[in-house]
């Protein structure tokens, strides 16, 4: 399941709707993502994330469908959030259940990866120096590599 919203993420309830009743999930690996209050060593005072409606979802889909290809999964959910954020606020979470942890853990790894460099937001950082975009880093497209072809 991928959501994109406003809100901040409940992520009890989250874990709780996507687990319920499914006793054949062994292992649940999970990532929130927050802000940070530094970034390239310069104090960060908020972050502004934009999207396109309609195609940030279905990236989020394609990238979700690919980890359900590759993995044996009993349940996914990515939910990505939008506007401004101050440190410390919640902007991602991610879930993957399935029978054995291995799965769990490594679909939860593919999918923040591939999140942090294909997913169509755009980052605007508030800095003591004024306003400033964010651009990729190559860090995340080599940690991204390691999985191997974009999912279409």
């Amino acid at each position: 399941m991928v959501r994109v919203q406003r809100d901040d993420i409940d992520v009890g309830a989250e874990l709780a709707a996507m687990t319920s009743g499914n006793h054949r999930i062994g292992g649940v690996a999970t990532f929130i993502g927050t802000m940070r209050d530094l970034s390239d060593g310069q104090s960060v005072a908020a972050m502004t994330l934009e999207h396109y409606p309609g195609m940030t979802e279905k990236q989020l889909e394609a990238i979700e469908q690919e980890a359900n290809t590759r993995w044996a999964l009993e349940a996914s959910l990515i939910v990505h959030r939008y506007g401004r954020f101050l440190p410390g606020d919640r902007i991602v979470f991610v879930a993957t259940a399935a029978p054995h942890r291995q799965a769990a853990l490594e679909s939860c790894a593919f999918l923040i990866d591939w999140l942090k460099t294909k997913a169509p937001f755009w980052k605007l950082e508030e800095t003591n120096d004024g306003a400033r975009w964010v651009d990729a880093r190559d860090s995340d497209d080599a940690a991204t590599a390691r999985w191997g072809q974009t999912p279409k």
